[in-house]
């Protein structure tokens, strides 16, 4: 899902350098017909749907519940892709989860479900991805080796504004945002990466998918991005993953899961002279006076109820007002704050409830940008 985006067409270049490990039955896009179509011609045998015209996201929550995948992978970006998580989850379907707004918008529900259905949710986020197997590899995926954990760590590159000042920042266009000095990614979740506001979702993600308390969820600085995340354990302890910032390794992980494929994506190499100055590795605590999203989010988190799925909504609308140049860079997190200091108490029964609290939160958000 999400088949024509950053990280559909990475995950469609892993598959094709196994395809006689993995068959495609479906395929879909938001809007981009064409490289739908392109897609659809590289694999012939899968079902391509618009989501995006009239009654498409109904034909690809019925396709998604008739077509019997072993994994689905969600890479739609933004809330549109809650209802497709869980149409995988109730197909039976193990779950490989690029789209964190589903568990930030309705994470009990998911989780509780996946449980029930006995399927497995495997991020694809490279900092999730990190700690997931960070954890698998040290038994702390269990509930005996959680006796050993004390926290995690989850990196940021930080953006392209990390040195800029407040002042500077006020003035910040959507071209200078969306150029991120590391990563390739899709419009959305470059300007959120911009403000930190991703860091913030994945805080609340890692929360969830983890069973952590917010207070046992760290951010830091890592310009790199060669460091996905880290865990420490009680004795003191730091483990990493490393590995070049390539969206392909997390995405080969998750559908080779629990067996481990042969790949040369995000491979070190540290005998290279050209390799030294990108080993050379920085950590700097967050300026979250810079970047208030960020406390937003563990704001939203450790409230509970309906506050993280109204920081995302009010999050979303603010930067499809950004992208639009209706508002400034800086009025992303003042959306954000003017929308989370409504009343969100409450948890929601069933995914309905979601997805109004989320129609609440854009509507509140859009009459604070007019």
């Amino acid at each position: 899902m999400g088949a024509t985006g950053s990280i559909g067409k990475s995950a469609l270049d892993v598959i094709a350098q196994n395809k006689s490990v993995f068959e495609i039955v479906l395929l879909s896009a938001h809007n981009n017909s064409e490289g739908l179509a392109a897609a659809g011609r590289l694999w012939p045998g899968a079902a391509c749907i618009l989501s995006g015209e009239p009654g498409g996201k109904e034909r690809l929550l019925t396709a998604i519940a008739g077509c019997r995948a072993d994994i689905v992978l969600n890479g739609i970006s933004g809330a549109a892709g809650l209802e497709p998580s869980m149409a995988a989850i109730e197909a039976g379907s193990n779950l490989a989860l690029a789209n964190k707004e589903t568990l930030v918008m309705a994470g009990p529900l998911i989780l509780q479900r996946a449980k029930e259905k006995n399927v497995k949710i495997i991020p694809v986020d490279s900092e999730h991805s990190a700690i997931f197997h960070l954890l698998a590899a040290h038994s702390v995926a269990d509930a005996a080796g959680r006796d050993c954990l004390d926290e995690i760590i989850l990196t940021a590159s930080g953006g392209p504004f990390r040195n800029f000042t407040l002042g500077e920042m006020e003035n910040v266009k959507p071209a200078a945002a969306l150029a991120h000095p590391t990563w390739n990614m899709g419009p959305k979740i470059t300007i959120d990466s911009a403000t930190m506001a991703n860091k913030g979702l994945e805080v609340i993600e890692a929360a969830r998918l983890f069973n952590l308390p917010p207070e046992k969820i760290k951010v830091v600085i890592h310009p790199q991005s060669i460091v996905h995340s880290m865990i420490r354990m009680k004795n003191g302890a730091v483990y990493a993953q490393l590995s070049r910032p390539d969206m392909r390794l997390p995405i080969q992980e998750a559908l080779y899961w629990p067996e481990a494929g042969q790949t040369d994506f995000g491979r070190l190499d540290f005998e290279s002279a050209s390799a030294e100055a990108a080993l050379s590795l920085e950590f700097h605590r967050p300026d979250t006076e810079k970047f208030p999203l960020l406390a937003l989010a563990y704001e939203a988190v450790k409230k509970g109820g309906l506050y993280p799925c109204a920081y995302n909504g009010a999050n979303e609308a603010a930067v499809a007002a950004f992208l639009e140049g209706r508002i400034g860079f800086l009025d992303i997190g003042r959306v954000t704050r003017y929308v989370l200091d409504k009343d969100w108490t409450g948890e929601p029964e069933d995914i309905a409830q979601v997805l109004e609290a989320d129609s609440r939160a854009k509507t509140l958000a859009e009459r604070k940008i007019k």
